[in-house]
């Protein structure tokens, strides 16, 4: 197991060997545009290592490495594991860990460095044995069931038997290619109701541990007396063998031996023999032969699996299953848990590190440059990583008790914390600070808003401007932020620090010139107006922030801002407010609404899209405008250009469009729509209204022209567009002078037309592309991000299933709905089991868990909660109840939950908190009713509440018995949130790879996306979800390229990684096997392909059942492939349930349908049953002539294959009829029954995957780029603009080409 920090360098040799490190591009700054190209000249050379009893071995290194990272190879590497204490020498000469080798003087091509060993000291020995203990436990997956140290699970080496070289590959018998296995279990069958949990975790037959050690543990004679530590004795420990021989061993200043003590008995005289080695393996192995047989036999295997298998991923990542893992001894673990680790595991001895220092360190890194900005961003993300580790373990540390209050006097709900220079807040208002804004509520919802603006001014980064390192932690039913802590404020009272805002929601206000300066910095890209507010004496105090922003000047000196949970605007829909009306739109879908807290914001991503939105409707003006301008010179009448008119004219558009997308038809109709129709050569009015807008107005007309269309669409500038928003406006207590009335009045209705945008264009639009399948969300998670990436908060869920119900292609919609429902009522499911947990004592939370599953999801009616014997229930009724931890709550009232009362409160929370109606009584009804399933329900509401649960066959259905009982539940884990700093460089060189090849440059489209790859790796480490997606796309890359083995690596990669970073069964983790199952086909490895094909599958009816468009896709590839290996009637089952999806979700006249259609024909040929065959081949024919017409060489196609098909049934039908002649002596004509070749099963998968192989003459290809620049120009102007038919939708379809 490595480390991630240590893991960051060394991986990125050790994986991009095959990437080319020579030419970097950079940004020149805004300034100058012309990419300056640095070439860092990285030429690696080979050096040899000479260690102690080994062979001399070449490694091949690189200038800009540390010698310390040729320390973690040679700790990782299978003949020199053992050793972690060494120096390393040339001629003699120790080289110094942190030096780069191109410092080193002497250092070149074919040096031979020599390993030396060191003297231990106490801390070097530690190191060892945990080393030691690490390289034992390298194959045991429970580290990664506990969620511990960064490892997480990953199931592809069981599916395609290690590595993917030649595996799966069929074999030749003779003449016969052999027969390989295909069927699949049965619950992977369509139609199979059957929804498995256990084969979720494949055993892995690697894992069975191969015992080296019975017990490796601290001795209890430590710490060594004095005269003992004259002697050079550092620790003692205890070992028992496999072989049941018990020694006690001395770690000394030279290494290890045997001593004399025993358990009762100290003598630490060394035993005779006393096998003194450096490394305690090669004691071990001296006293073992077990130990030696089965320790090489580990670390061969440790060494040949997969690295992505065993580094570090950069943030936990937890499991919602585990099996029963047998509890064994691990002195490591159990002196972590004890001995507090904190000055040991951060390598800075005898010291806590200052969290607060570090992250804005790293902010402070210079950033002129690329290498500098890949150093700035690469200390950032590892401090962020090590900062969210921390913050999680204090925050699980304080909800269990084990972290003393700051304030211990005070009632629990009140307490904060400091741990490891971490401050700890609980989720609770306290001091009735948010009595105004929804007491409790509000305290819950501040921190994640406090976080959205921490990451909002972290991605603006502003120099000289900083924000507090935040986690958000959920654990246990409170919610706990940690924040690292301002140097000095503690020794201050709160009004003396706080130069800038305000502490008490604008009563008093105060304001600062140097923050004023610096926010103005972030006000253009973050989209707040600079305004001014009265304070409690009436003068006017200038922000540009909300009120609650505060700035305090650390110690430091540094200029630090918190409290941004009002970044961005209030959410008008979710906001009453006396004596304001919203929108039409709104109104009409019943807005506004009574929310719990009054703090709910737009997200970022909904200004930007409003803006952009608005940018549009300023340069139609503009382009209406110049045109009639333009139309009046030519007709030389001197009517004055229009300006009354344009007013009401533009007020009337602003308003049509809105008002016209409400109906559910017209989700198409965008605004200005009637400008569209009467403007021939829009696009040519919008180069003069873009070049106008770039003139300084020195033109009296276009100025004016530029007034109108600012004052129609709400710029706060009147010779630009610019919109910013106010945050304070309808903050309670906030007060505005005066002369600003207008201003205010502008604001109010910029924030009321930006919430009606948000219902009356971006919910549409999501459910639009829901429709044409660009957005496609399976699970919980993913329904999420579609929303929040069109700016939609959770919080309008109810809204959107309520457009769905209305959308008159609600069928097509099924699946979406589906999720909908099922996210809504697992997260009321959340919202009720938070309060919950909370009055639950430790020891019988596992009780009150497996109650509340049960009451939640069994069948059983009268769930009957198991209450823990008297003797542990605490009595400390009579006690005054106030220094309690915060999970200590005695009472047992989570017992008295039925589950009649808790599924009446699921639909009451529906009503209150998502305006959602759900008739429903017990979990079975709404299985029945919406369609769920429930191991469905229990994954999303085990991963929202963090819940680990035992992997096993549960039966929910049973009217007798409950699900679950409390030995099913294994664990809590923590949810956690917290900022992503993100490669800024790499993530440039990623998007103008995805450009390039979209224009159709594959091949520099390549090496930009492996240049990102490679700073991605830089920054990131070896780990990370973006790379991940690099990856993918570089798979397919290579694949349409023709290079399928570089194909099948990268896309290896790109699966393990994302089992580790994102879930083993997150929907993104089953899109990754299913591309990996191609590339394994294209490589004639068809039992690979098929099993992964099958464990996609079987991933896919878990997390989102089989009514699912993706499924049908899913159950394409696998039709074919079993078509390939000639397993007919299998292949059958799924293309014809692939058709059926098809039909469902993309209509039966769609070009997906007529492939279905011709893919189900051909399996029919291949059984010689023509006539099924013809009736499929003349469906697809149909749709094809109708909808590409006659001349369209797919429509040629089908025909030409109608015609052969009728050619064979004649024949057969021919041959039958002489059968039935002359019996058995008829002379009957060979039939040609063809096995499909692999190259038409192929060709075929490939059009399914969207993936288009042209041949093109190099003329064509000039044509094609030509004519894919061109569309880009036109898309870059008309940029959102849709064709705009009134028709309800009919979806087209687009022929896929990647």
């Amino acid at each position: 197991r490595l480390n991630f920090g240590d893991c960051c360098n060394f991986l990125s040799r050790y994986l991009l060997s095959n990437f080319r490190d020579n030419c970097l591009w950079v940004d020149g700054g805004e300034e100058s545009n012309e990419q300056e190209v640095i070439v860092i000249q990285d030429t690696g050379f080979t050096v040899k290592i000479q260690a102690p009893g080994t062979e001399p071995f070449d490694l091949q290194v690189s200038p800009q490495e540390m010698v310390q990272e040729i320390h973690q190879v040679l700790m990782d590497r299978e003949d020199t594991c053992h050793r972690t204490c060494f120096s390393l020498q040339l001629d003699g000469n120790v080289l110094d860990n942190f030096a780069e080798l191109k410092s080193i003087e002497g250092l070149q091509e074919g040096s031979l460095l020599k390993v030396v060993e060191e003297p231990y000291t106490v801390r070097e020995a530690r190191i060892h044995v945990r080393h030691i203990r690490d390289l034992l436990k390298s194959l045991d997956p429970s580290d990664a069931y506990n969620g511990v140290d960064c490892n997480s699970l990953s199931f592809l080496s069981i599916f395609t038997d290690g590595d993917l070289g030649d595996s799966g590959k069929r074999k030749k018998k003779g003449t016969e290619l052999e027969q390989i296995d295909c069927t699949p279990p049965e619950h992977i069958l369509p139609g199979s109701k059957e929804r498995p949990l256990v084969p979720l975790q494949p055993q892995n037959k690697e894992w069975k541990p191969m015992q080296c050690l019975k017990v490796l543990t601290m001795s209890g004679w430590n710490p060594p007396p004095g005269n003992r530590k004259m002697h050079g004795d550092l620790m003692y420990l205890y070992i028992v063998t496999v072989e049941e021989r018990h020694v006690s061993v001395t770690a000394s200043t030279r290494g290890f031996y045997l001593n004399q003590s025993t358990t009762y008995t100290f003598n630490p005289k060394p035993a005779n023999p006393s096998f003194l080695s450096h490394s305690l393996v090669e004691l071990l192995s001296q006293i073992s032969p077990a130990f030696k047989k089965n320790f090489t036999a580990l670390q061969k295997k440790r060494v040949q699996r997969h690295p992505f298998e065993r580094i570090a991923t950069p943030f936990q990542v937890y499991s919602w299953t585990a099996p029963q893992v047998d509890h064994a001894m691990d002195c490591v673990r159990a002196e972590d848990a004890y001995t507090s680790r904190l000055g040991y595991e951060e390598h800075i001895p005898g010291q806590t590190r200052d969290w607060n220092e570090e992250l804005q360190t790293t902010r402070e890194l210079p950033r002129k440059n690329l290498p500098e900005r890949l150093l700035r961003e690469r200390a950032i993300f590892k401090v962020h990583s090590d900062f969210a580790a921390a913050a999680t373990r204090g925050a699980m540390a304080v909800i269990d008790g084990n972290v003393m209050a700051i304030n211990p006097g005070e009632e629990t709900r009140m307490q904060m914390f400091i741990w490891n220079n971490i401050f700890f807040s609980l989720g609770f208002d306290v001091r009735d600070h948010y009595r105004e804004l929804g007491g409790d509520a509000a305290a819950h919802a501040a921190p994640t808003n406090d976080l959205n603006g921490v990451r909002a001014y972290g991605a603006v980064d502003v120099e000289g401007l900083y924000t507090l390192g935040t986690v958000v932690v959920d654990y246990r039913g409170y919610r706990v932020t940690a924040q690292s802590i301002i140097p000095g404020i503690l020794e201050r009272e709160q009004e003396q620090s706080v130069i800038y805002g305000s502490i008490d929601f604008g009563k008093t206000v105060v304001s600062h010139s140097k923050y004023l300066e610096l926010l103005e910095k972030t006000s253009r890209p973050l989209k707040v107006q600079k305004h001014s507010v009265l304070n409690e004496k009436n003068d006017m105090v200038e922000l540009c922030s909300s009120v609650e922003c505060k700035g305090i000047i650390g110690n430091d000196g540094r200029h630090y801002i918190l409290d941004l949970l009002r970044t961005f605007p209030p959410d008008l829909n979710f906001l009453p407010v006396d004596g304001e009306d919203l929108p039409l739109e709104s109104q009409h879908q019943g807005f506004p609404r009574q929310h719990r807290h009054r703090l709910a914001c737009l997200r970022q991503e909904l200004i930007e899209a409003f803006v952009e939105h608005r940018y549009l409707l300023f340069m139609k003006m503009a382009a209406l405008q110049l045109m009639q301008q333009k139309a009046n010179k030519d007709t030389k009448t001197d009517t004055p250009a229009i300006t009354e008119t344009s007013e009401t004219s533009t007020e009337n558009i602003v308003d049509t469009s809105q008002t016209k997308s409400t109906t559910p038809d017209s989700v198409n109709a965008t605004e200005g729509k009637e400008l569209e129709e009467s403007i021939p050569g829009l696009s040519q009015a919008k180069e003069l209204a873009a070049s106008l807008v770039a003139e300084d107005g020195s033109d009296p007309k276009s100025r004016e022209v530029v007034l109108n269309a600012c004052k129609a669409v709400g710029s706060i500038c009147n010779t630009s567009f610019d919109i910013r928003f106010n945050p304070d406006i309808f903050s309670p207590g906030v007060r505005f002078p005066d002369d600003s009335a207008d201003d205010v009045q502008k604001q109010k209705q910029l924030l009321k037309d930006a919430a009606a945008f948000l219902v009356s264009c971006q919910i549409p639009s999501l459910v639009k592309d829901c429709l044409d399948h660009s957005a496609l969300p399976m699970d919980g998670a993913t329904l999420t991000e579609a929303l929040h990436q069109r700016g939609i908060n959770v919080r309008y869920l109810g809204t959107v299933l309520e457009f769905v119900d209305k959308t008159p292609a609600k069928a097509q919609l099924e699946h979406f709905y589906r999720i909908g429902i099922s996210e809504l009522i697992t997260r009321c499911a959340k919202h009720i089991f938070k309060t919950y947990l909370q009055g639950v004592e430790l020891s019988a939370l596992s009780a009150a868990v497996s109650h509340f599953l049960n009451c939640f999801l069994s069948s059983f009616p009268d769930a009957v909660a198991h209450l823990p014997p008297d003797e542990l229930v605490s009595r400390r009724k009579s006690r005054k109840r106030r220094n309690r931890v915060p999970g200590s709550g005695d009472n047992t009232a989570w017992a008295s939950l039925t589950p009649s009362e808790l599924w009446k409160n699921i639909g009451s929370e529906a009503q209150s908190y998502y305006h959602f109606a759900i008739q429903c009584e017990s979990v079975d009804q709404v299985v029945e009713k919406y369609g769920l399933q429930k191991t469905n329900l229990l994954r999303e509401i085990s991963i929202k509440t963090g819940i680990q649960i035992l992997i096993k066959e549960y039966n929910f259905d049973s009217r007798h018995k409950p699900a679950f009982t409390e030995e099913d539940i294994l664990n809590i884990f923590p949810v956690v949130k917290h900022v992503n700093p993100k490669a800024s460089d790499a993530f440039h060189f990623f998007q103008s790879g995805q450009a390039k090849v979209q224009q159709g440059f594959l091949k520099e489209g390549c090496e930009l996306i492996n240049e990102a790859l490679n700073l991605f790796n830089n920054v990131y480490g070896p780990m990370h979800v973006e790379i991940c997606a690099c990856l993918r796309l570089l798979a397919r890359l290579n694949y349409i390229m023709g290079d399928h083995p570089e194909a099948l690596s990268n896309q290896q990669k790109a699966v393990l990684m994302s089992e580790r970073v994102l879930g083993i069964e997150h929907p993104n983790t089953i899109q990754e096997y299913m591309h990996l199952a191609l590339y394994c086909f294209a490589n004639g490895q068809l039992s690979t392909a098929l099993k992964l094909l099958y464990r996609a599958r079987y991933l896919m009816l878990l997390v989102c059942g089989e009514d699912h468009p993706e499924m049908a896709l899913l159950d394409s590839n696998i039709g074919l492939v079993l078509h390939g290996v000639m397993e007919y009637d299998l292949s059958l089952r799924f293309l014809e349930n692939a058709l059926t999806i098809n039909t469902k979700y993309h209509g039966s006249r769609s070009l997906k349908v007529a492939l279905s259609h011709h893919l189900v024909a051909r399996v029919y040929e291949s059984k010689a049953e023509f006539r099924s065959a013809l009736q499929h081949e003349k469906e697809g024919y149909t749709i094809y002539k109708n909808q590409m017409g006659e001349a369209h060489e797919k429509t040629k196609e089908s025909s030409e294959y109608l015609k052969y098909l009728t050619q064979q049934a004649v024949a057969l039908q021919r041959t039958m009829n002489e059968i039935y002649k002359n019996g058995s002596n008829a002379s009957i004509m060979p039939l040609k029954f063809t096995a499909p070749s692999m190259a038409s099963v192929l060709e075929q998968l490939n059009i399914i995957n969207g993936i288009i192989f042209i041949p093109l003459s190099q003329k064509d290809l000039e044509n094609l780029k030509a004519e894919v620049q061109r569309r880009q120009q036109l898309q870059e102007l008309g940029k959102n603009e849709e064709p705009s038919e009134d028709s309800p939708l009919e979806l087209e379809d687009k022929i896929p080409i990647d």
